[in-house]
């Protein structure tokens, strides 16, 4: 089940670009949205699912759900429209958990030696991949590169602002009111795109998938495997994210995986691998 999560969670990028030859960005994130909210709120209604409870919950779960759904896919689906690949954008934001080990040595929390390597190979293998598609008719640009940062940037607070203030609750409830800040964020933004939708089988079928599989699968696989105790197994999973969709990328639109890249990709995985890395138990000693 770990395993189907990371799958399904690749995929993310692969619709955005599948489906952005087609769509504004935003305007296609707020119908997603939209009928997630709907679907979640159909669900609730017959599970009769507990909804937060207290203002400050309310407000809590608002803040993630603006960084976590609309600056952090607002961005990607923005690079993705400028330009950019699925396999970097997939590469820069599974940076993700190097910044959040930034953030606790920051903030007091301890690094260990073999964590601050993985952080250096991590920032050496991106340096990798974006020097050979940055600049002349390069898929990077200033752009779309600030875009995607922000994106990273947005996750990595959110789950941590998550993480800190969100207290337990139900996935379901908890996304339909995330979901609804995320839609209240973005409605204005996308309403000053002049490009409009272009409706065929490929858009509509990016958009089922990323309502279906992307925000109602997805959540509701997290949420199990977080019921059953394996959320560690998908924290240490995530830096495969961006092998699986750079694979998914060269499959389906062909885009290019060179020795170099490969090279820094393979680099990012360890790096990162080292960071997520759990510390192994002390056994007991007998008397």
């Amino acid at each position: 089940m770990p395993v189907v999560f990371v799958l399904i969670w690749s995929t993310g990028f692969i619709v955005a670009r599948y489906a952005m030859p087609y769509a504004p960005p935003l305007k296609f994130l707020v119908l997603r949205y939209l009928l997630s909210i709907a679907c979640f709120l159909l669900w609730i209604m017959l599970a009769r699912v507990r909804w937060p409870v207290g203002r400050a919950q309310w407000a809590h779960l608002a803040v993630t759900g603006v960084l976590m759904h609309a600056f952090y896919l607002g961005g990607v689906w923005m690079a993705v429209k400028a330009g950019m690949g699925s396999g970097l954008s997939a590469l820069i934001v599974g940076l993700q958990p190097v910044l959040t080990a930034l953030w606790l040595s920051a903030t007091g929390g301890r690094v260990t030696r073999l964590q601050w390597l993985g952080l250096m190979l991590g920032f050496v293998g991106l340096a990798l991949v974006v020097s050979r598609k940055f600049g002349q008719g390069g898929e990077a640009n200033a752009f779309n590169m600030a875009l995607v940062i922000g994106s990273l940037l947005s996750i990595t607070l959110g789950t941590l602002y998550q993480k800190r203030w969100v207290k337990p609750c139900d996935v379901r409830s908890a996304n339909a009111v995330q979901l609804g800040a995320a839609f209240i964020v973005t409605l204005p933004l996308a309403l000053m795109e002049t490009e409009l939708m272009r409706w065929n089988a490929e858009l509509a079928s990016a958009l089922a998938w990323s309502v279906l599989a992307l925000t109602l699968g997805g959540s509701s696989l997290l949420y199990m495997l977080i019921q059953r105790g394996a959320a560690a197994t998908v924290t240490s999973l995530m830096y495969l994210v961006p092998p699986v969709t750079a694979g998914m990328a060269w499959l389906l639109f062909g885009e290019p995986i060179s020795a170099l890249t490969l090279a820094g990709t393979a680099i990012v995985v360890l790096g990162v691998a080292l960071v997520v890395r759990q510390p192994p138990v002390p056994a007991l000693r007998r008397e």
